[in-house]
């Protein structure tokens, strides 16, 4: 899965007034009575995991924004603001010099850090304490500390992940046999049943996670003798893939490859506590290859042809859909919602599997070298450091030149956006099994 939307941060909200700050019992119990009336409405729709996994997306970009706001505040930075969404102010207080709150549009999130850009006017009384006047190695720490804190919740779900339900191995669990209507499933032929554990095809292991799937996708056909382990004893039966096209399960019609007919998951080995600190870094490790292989391929010109035909043409974007991987596909703020509301449903394992998946690309993205992202400040704060001579006043950038590549920067991003929700709500994404 590839996901392609920027959560909606900043290190600096949208200019604009703002009333004064308001935390008075009053408004703090129209907040409270507010998120009730919200969560009423979602369980009464029966979208209750979608609401859940939306609070879980806010806090993740509430923790990006923590990531800002803990380092500016230990390198003496003046930190002003702390809000959870945009727009008009709901409730806030303040305390010492920098206000806590929440505003209307819940669409993530900002810390506001005095002189982030050099274009900001700051007081003379202040100017000592902005961004733009420390060391290179502080504002580099600064403005990279989102993406690190997104990795770090990686990391902490993956040993979550690991400790509950064992370290992942290359073999593969039966969920289930599936029933398609009026034949029956290679897998039910062979006589696979749920519980099992397929480790070897033709007599070979698995060098993969996805070594299996890219077996029996290309053996339409062709007999396979699959190596099942069967309370603790060694088995070998023989399944022959068929292809999937004109058969519909659940609605769906499969796609133009081989299939056993059985749902399928990674199967696990339990692990001891030490052990398991790195087993969760080669967790991370295969996701996050997966994902910049994924962006690369999403964002390169064929990938950016194959979106644009699945946004012209139907069949392709169900193509993509019922083939996972065969073709890039954007996932907006929409997909990650339905497949997070589905990850609940399927259990645990797989809200973790998603939330790893989820920081890890919301971390690699926020740090590409373009304004407004997290990178571009990084890149600017190198790019002064390195025009910077010895004994000479520290060089500023005039990132006001970067304003015409910015927009298009932007304007492209939204595009992209704008055609990841239209695909999210014409061909939903499902969960792969």
């Amino acid at each position: 899965m590839t996901l392609t939307e920027k959560q909606a941060t900043a290190a600096e909200p949208p200019l604009g007034p703002d009333p004064a700050p308001g935390g008075s019992p009053t408004r703090v119990v129209q907040l409270l009575v507010a998120v009730a009336l919200i969560t009423a409405v979602f369980i009464a729709l029966g979208w209750g995991d979608l609401l859940l996994f939306i609070a879980i997306l806010v806090a993740i970009v509430m923790l990006h924004e923590l990531g800002h706001f803990v380092t500016a505040k230990r390198a003496g930075m003046k930190v002003t603001e702390y809000f959870v969404g945009f727009g008009p102010r709901l409730w806030s207080v303040r305390r010492g010099e920098t206000e806590y709150g929440v505003k209307a549009i819940p669409a993530g999130g900002y810390v506001r850090i005095t002189g982030f850009t050099s274009t900001e006017d700051v007081a003379p009384d202040d100017e000592p304490r902005a961004y733009r006047q420390q060391p290179f190695h502080q504002r580099i720490i600064v403005a990279s500390a989102g993406s690190a804190m997104h990795f770090l919740i990686a990391f902490v779900l993956a040993v979550i992940l690991v400790l509950s339900f064992g370290a992942v191995t290359n073999n593969y669990k039966v969920g289930s046999v599936e029933h398609w209507p009026g034949v029956q499933t290679p897998a039910a032929l062979a006589g696979l049943k749920a519980g099992d554990t397929i480790v070897s095809i033709d007599g070979k292991s698995f060098a993969n996670p996805t070594t299996m799937t890219d077996i029996v996708k290309h053996s339409v056909g062709k007999p396979l003798r699959l190596g099942v382990e069967r309370n603790g004893k060694l088995i070998e039966f023989t399944a022959t893939p068929v292809n999937g096209k004109g058969i519909t399960v659940n609605g769906q019609t499969l796609g133009n490859r081989g299939y056993l007919g059985v749902e399928i998951r990674q199967a696990t080995a339990s692990v001891a506590p030490l052990a398991a600190v790195g087993h969760s870094f080669s967790t991370m490790w295969q996701v996050t290859d997966e994902e910049v292989t994924g962006i690369a391929q999403t964002f390169s010109p064929s990938g950016l042809s194959s979106v644009f035909h699945q946004v012209t043409n139907s069949k392709a974007a169900q193509s993509a859909v019922n083939n996972p991987g065969s073709a890039p596909r954007p996932v907006s703020i929409v997909g990650i919602t339905n497949l997070g509301a589905q990850s609940e449903q399927a259990g645990l394992a797989s809200v973790l599997m998603l939330l790893i998946a989820i920081n890890i690309v919301f971390g690699i993205l926020n740090m590409l070298p373009m304004i407004p992202l997290d990178g571009g400040h990084v890149a600017i704060a190198g790019y002064e450091w390195i025009r910077t001579k010895k004994g000479q006043p520290y060089y500023r950038a005039d990132i006001t030149k970067l304003f015409p590549v910015a927009a298009l920067f932007v304007a492209f991003l939204a595009v992209f956006v704008f055609a990841g929700i239209y695909l999210d709500i014409t061909h939903p994404l499902q969960i792969p099994h």
